[in-house]
C-alpha cells in the first residue's frame, strides 16, 4: 500500500507544477523555466548522492541518455509550450493519457497484461474526453500569445504524454538493472539538461532579469518546481515505478486533470466550464475503466 501512497503524493504534487509553471510563464519563457527547474533538481540530488554512478556495462548509459531525452528534455519542453497555448486545465487533462500509452508500449514490450476489453473500451472513452476538452478550451488558452493556435498546445500536450510513457517504461529497466534510484535519477537530470542546454541557447531568448529571478514569487515557485517537483518527484516516482511497475504506477496520473483543474479554478482564476468538466469526467472514466481487471500489488 505505501508505495501506491508514494504514487499518489507523486502525482498530486505534478497536478500542481501545471499552475506553479503558469504562473512563471508570465515572466519566463518555456525554456528558461524548464532549464532552471531541473539545474537546481540536479543540485539536490547531488548534495544526496554526490558520487559519480558508475555504469556495470558501457551500453547501459544508452538508457540513461534516452531517460533523460524523453523524461526531461521532450517531455519538459512539450508541457511547458503547451501551457503558453493552451490552458493548465486543458494540458493537465491530455497529459493524463500517458496511462494509455505506457499499457501500449509495455505490451509492445511482452506485457499484454493489461490489453483485454477493458482495455479498449477504455481507451475510447479517453478520447472523447480528450476531444471534448481540447474543443471546449479552444477560445480559453493561457499566457502569452495564447489564442494564436490553442490546438497546437493540445496536440504538444498530447505528444508530451506519449514520451513520458517512454520515459516510465525506461526507468523499469534501469531499476531492473540495479541502479539506486537517487543516483540514477540524478544522472538522467544531467543528460536532460545536456540536451535542454543547447536548444536554450538557440530559442531561449534572454534572461528576464536578477529583479524577476528574485522576486519571492518566482523563487518560490522555482523551488517547488526544482526541489520538490522534480529531485523529490522524480526520486519518488522511480520507487513507485520500481515497486509497482510502469503500467500501474501511470495510473494514477488520472487524477492530475482534477488537481489541476480545482488549482487552477482557485489559483488562476481559470472557467470551469460544464463542457470541461464533462470531458474532464470523461478521460478520468476512460482511464480507470482501461485498467477494469488488472490485478496491481505493492
Amino acid at each position: 500500500m505505501k508505495y501506491h501512497l508514494i504514487a499518489l503524493f507523486t502525482v498530486t504534487v505534478w497536478g500542481l507544477t501545471f499552475v506553479s509553471t503558469k504562473v512563471l510563464l508570465t515572466d519566463f519563457s518555456p525554456l528558461w523555466v524548464l532549464f532552471l527547474r531541473f539545474v537546481a533538481g540536479f543540485a539536490a540530488l547531488w548534495v544526496l548522492r554526490p558520487h559519480v554512478l558508475r555504469m556495470k556495462e558501457r551500453r547501459h548509459e544508452w538508457l540513461f541518455v534516452a531517460a533523460g531525452f524523453t523524461g526531461i528534455a521532450a517531455y519538459y519542453l512539450m508541457e511547458n509550450v503547451a501551457l503558453a497555448f493552451a490552458t493548465a486545465t486543458s494540458a493537465g487533462v491530455i497529459v493524463a493519457a500517458a496511462p494509455l500509452f505506457t499499457a501500449l508500449l509495455s505490451a509492445l514490450g511482452g506485457d499484454r497484461r493489461a490489453l483485454n476489453p477493458w482495455f479498449f473500451a477504455g481507451f475510447v472513452v479517453a478520447m472523447a474526453g480528450l476531444v471534448t476538452v481540447s474543443v471546449a478550451s479552444g477560445g480559453e488558452a493561457g499566457a502569452d500569445g495564447a489564442g494564436a493556435n490553442p490546438l497546437l498546445g493540445d496536440y504538444l500536450a498530447l505528444g508530451a504524454a506519449f514520451v513520458w510513457a517512454v520515459y516510465s517504461v525506461l526507468v523499469q529497466r534501469i531499476s531492473d538493472l540495479g541502479y539506486e534510484t537517487i543516483a540514477s535519477t540524478k544522472r538522467t537530470f544531467a543528460w536532460g539538461l545536456v540536451f535542454i542546454a543547447p536548444v536554450l541557447l538557440a530559442f531561449g531568448g534572454s534572461f528576464p532579469g536578477w529583479g524577476t529571478a528574485f522576486q519571492w514569487q518566482s523563487l518560490l515557485n522555482l523551488a517547488f518546481l526544482g526541489f520538490v517537483a522534480s529531485a523529490a518527484c522524480f526520486v519518488t516516482w522511480g520507487i513507485a515505478v520500481k515497486r509497482l511497475g510502469p503500467t500501474a504506477s501511470t495510473t494514477y496520473i488520472y487524477l492530475v486533470p482534477a488537481i489541476t483543474a480545482a488549482a487552477s479554478v482557485l489559483i488562476l482564476g481559470e472557467p470551469l466550464s460544464a463542457p470541461i468538466v464533462a470531458g474532464l469526467l470523461l478521460t478520468v472514466g476512460g482511464l480507470v475503466l482501461s485498467q477494469k481487471g488488472t490485478q496491481f500489488c505493492a
